[in-house]
């Protein structure tokens, strides 16, 4: 499985295949290796990497404690964020979500403006690659709720197209 992470605010990526794993930070750091997972109690667990101990709990909403020193952790899996394909996909008005945090690069279309199925709305730059979203249909740009420099959320609007 793969998920985006960030984590102190530095953004990543996590594999994990069975009790292996790789996590890779934006800037290229890289750390892989065994791990376990054993719970000891109301929300508070044992993780092994590599024959360390860490105890880890839950705190306030997008934080964790590792062996009592707080940490800022957010976790998502990007197929969570992407446009679910099926009856009804290209009717209506669609929501053009940013897949991951990142930053947008350039904005490509204006409010108003007319647009085919697979053309390029918006450039996003996310773990330094660039992604461009793509409208799910043949329409129109009704709302542009985003512009160059601005940094986004997993999951934020972007534009709506309809």
């Amino acid at each position: 499985m793969k998920f985006e992470t960030v984590v102190a605010g530095r953004a990543g990526s996590l594999e994990v295949d069975g009790s292996t794993f790789r996590y890779r930070r934006e800037d290229g750091a890289a750390v892989e290796g065994s791990f376990s997972i054993q719970p000891l109690d109301a929300g508070r667990v044992s993780v092994v990497i590599d024959g360390r101990s860490y105890r880890v709990s839950r705190g306030a909403a997008g934080e964790m404690t590792v062996n009592g020193t707080p940490l800022a952790v957010e976790v998502y899996d990007p197929r969570s964020l992407r446009g679910r394909a099926g009856g009804g996909a290209s009717h209506g008005r669609q929501n053009i979500c940013a897949p991951m945090p990142g930053k947008i690069v350039r904005v490509l279309v204006a409010a108003g403006d007319a647009v085919e199925a697979g053309q390029g709305l918006v450039v996003v730059e996310a773990m330094k690659m660039q992604n461009e979203m793509k409208s799910p249909k043949t329409g129109r740009v009704v709302e542009v709720r985003t512009k160059a420099d601005a940094a986004v959320s997993p999951g934020e609007v972007l534009m709506v197209v309809e």
